[in-house]
């Protein structure tokens, strides 16, 4: 086949590629993504998106309010966090298809924050969630116009697996004594399951509530599968008409949200005490995290399932506008909803016209209707946050995991029983404390190999895996796997002289096989200049191969190119083995010369 190497690539080939970044787009539009999206509207669009965002609403209501009671804070105070939001994250947002909102995920984080800050309070917890999303908005805002997207990669499956499943166990746990009808004072997910136990023993359970929630929580899981079917919506409404038509409220002590107030969501700056401030800002950061990395986890799924590209680090901005918007406008932190941006999706949504119509909606049900859920049940809110903490579990990627590495199987245990016994900031902090001590580990001690010539194979490969593979004589071949820094340029020296040493003849030459080394720092120059003086002084030579080019100007500005020669780097490793054949002479003959 013959390709013109002039061709240009052609206007369909780039929107294949990267669907959202064809053509050209102005400033305006490459950070306001809502804008370029309304420009290409379709007027057959709006059917789809008025009645998927319709449907949406029906999620969005108790799925809001139960958040904002597992978040510790008044029920209105979610809807408030899904109005806002949700409009600003259309404008700022790149996926056409996210919904964001109140999620499961942070209601620890923010519960763990709010709970002992706010002393019972709910105008000082609202006001300590507002100022946790701020520092949410700004941290993700930075790290976004700072084109940070990548830093969720540094946090590994397993590690993710980790502390959402130990999130899950948290989120849970909080909502069980709100099932069985009576409260506890959350003290950690392990007292807290005596606290449930002590409840349950004293007799502080109430039947009648927790055959309400058991009823609603068996609906939801029952209809779950069936995403055409607003599960939630059936189960919220049967629970809330079985409470209001027979005045369980009354006459059976069952616990119901009330009247909310009227209004909509109005400007406030959340003041918090200067004393709350580390516990806030460490909050916030937790938050961060946990909402980017659940966020581009499934923005990138629906843009593989839409075929639509999603610059991460916009992702980043339209999260954090987003929270900006929640703290200022009286919300509490919010993420990317698992749960509903399916329903979305299933309902035909086509762009965030599905998010605005379902913001609107949940407005015209705070200002024409508020006291229609008066009689929903606190035990159905929490079979709510029960269904979707359940969700949140992951196991059989774990089997696949165990059964693949079990050390990173064992690594994710230990994330999860982090958050289960320290609480949830303390054991996100433990996941990336260990994410990055994983991520130094295989830096700090990499794989590195000698290096010899296998009979009827081409190149010069790990002795370790072929035992048979011949040495030249006085020729060392060793390879280092890793990028040469600070913190494993002792190591690298160590192992070049135990090479030497442990080599069946006596040394001439090291050759360092260099592709896999990407940096260099100072330390770690100043090491190979040590290990260079003192091969000089046993009568060896240090060489370097496949060096690449901005490695090796780096070694030139440090003076070590200088110290070595120029005729110590080769391109490749058989250049410095022929150069080492003709200046040293030795009996070897390579299995390729004796073929005929």
């Amino acid at each position: 086949m013959t390709v013109d190497p002039t061709a240009t690539r052609s206007p369909t080939q780039r929107q294949i590629l990267r669907p959202q970044m064809a053509g050209n787009r102005g400033a305006a539009e490459r950070w306001l993504p809502g804008l370029n999206t309304l420009k290409h509207y379709q007027p057959s669009w709006i059917k789809h998106d008025v009645v998927a965002g319709l449907v949406l609403a029906t999620m969005l209501v108790p799925a809001g309010i139960a958040y904002a009671v597992a978040s510790g804070l008044p029920g209105i105070y979610g809807l408030y966090a899904t109005i806002v939001p949700l409009i600003v994250y259309a404008l700022f947002g790149p996926s056409r298809i996210l919904v964001l909102g109140p999620d499961s995920s942070l209601a620890a984080v923010i519960l763990a924050v709010v709970l002992p800050l706010s002393g019972g309070d709910p105008m000082r917890a609202v006001a300590l969630a507002g100022a946790m999303a701020i520092v949410s908005g700004v941290v993700c805002v930075a790290a976004g116009l700072a084109k940070l997207g990548f830093v969720t990669e540094l946090l590994s499956k397993p590690i993710r697996y980790g502390y959402m499943n130990g999130i899950a166990l948290t989120v849970l746990l909080s909502q069980v004594p709100k099932l069985l009808g009576f409260s506890i004072e959350s003290q950690g997910p392990l007292r807290d399951i005596v606290a449930i136990g002590n409840g349950v023993t004293s007799g502080k359970t109430n039947w009648t509530a927790f055959a309400i929630g058991a009823a609603t929580l068996a609906v939801i899981l029952l209809l779950k599968r069936c995403k055409v079917v607003p599960g939630i919506l059936i189960a919220v409404i049967g629970a809330t008409a079985v409470v209001g038509t027979l005045g369980l409220a009354k006459s059976a002590g069952v616990s119901v949200l009330g009247p909310l107030p009227e209004g909509l969501p109005s400007f406030s700056i959340p003041w918090i005490y200067s004393t709350d401030f580390a516990t806030v800002l460490s909050g916030g950061l937790a938050v961060a995290l946990i909402s980017f990395a659940d966020t581009s986890v499934l923005s990138r799924a629906y843009a593989a399932r839409t075929r639509t590209y999603v610059d991460p680090n916009q992702e980043l901005v339209g999260l954090g506008a987003a929270n900006l918007a929640a703290g200022f406008f009286q919300g509490f932190p919010i993420s990317s909803s698992s749960s509903r941006t399916p329903v979305a999706e299933a309902a035909g949504a086509m762009t965030q016209m599905t998010g605005i119509t379902g913001a609107l909606a949940v407005a015209l049900l705070i200002i024409a209707a508020p006291n229609l859920l008066q009689n929903l049940p606190t035990s159905a809110l929490a079979a709510v946050v029960i269904a979707s903490a359940i969700g949140l579990f992951e196991i059989q990627d774990l089997k696949r995991i165990y059964r693949m590495q079990k050390w990173e199987f064992w690594l994710s245990i230990v994330c999860f029983a982090g958050v289960a016994v320290f609480g949830a900031i303390q054991g996100i902090a433990l996941a990336v404390i260990i994410a990055l001590g994983q991520f130094l580990w295989d830096a700090w001690r990499p794989h590195y190999a000698v290096l010899g010539r296998a009979e009827g194979i081409k190149g010069y490969h790990d002795i370790s895996r072929y035992p048979d593979a011949r040495r030249i004589p006085g020729l060392v071949l060793f390879r280092w796997d890793a990028p040469l820094f600070f913190a494993n340029a002792e190591l690298f020296q160590d192992c070049v002289i135990t090479a030497v040493e442990t080599a069946p003849t006596p040394a001439r030459w090291v050759v360092v096989a260099s592709e896999p080394i990407t940096n260099v720092d100072v330390t770690a120059a100043d090491t190979v200049a040590e290990l260079d003086r003192t091969l000089q002084k046993a009568g060896i030579a240090l060489c370097f191969a496949e060096l690449k080019d901005p490695v090796k100007d780096k070694l030139k500005r440090f003076g070590l190119a200088k110290q070595l020669g120029e005729q110590a780097f080769f391109p490749t490793i058989g250049a410095a083995v022929s150069a080492y054949l003709k200046e040293i002479p030795v009996d070897w003959v390579d299995w390729e010369d004796r073929l005929p």
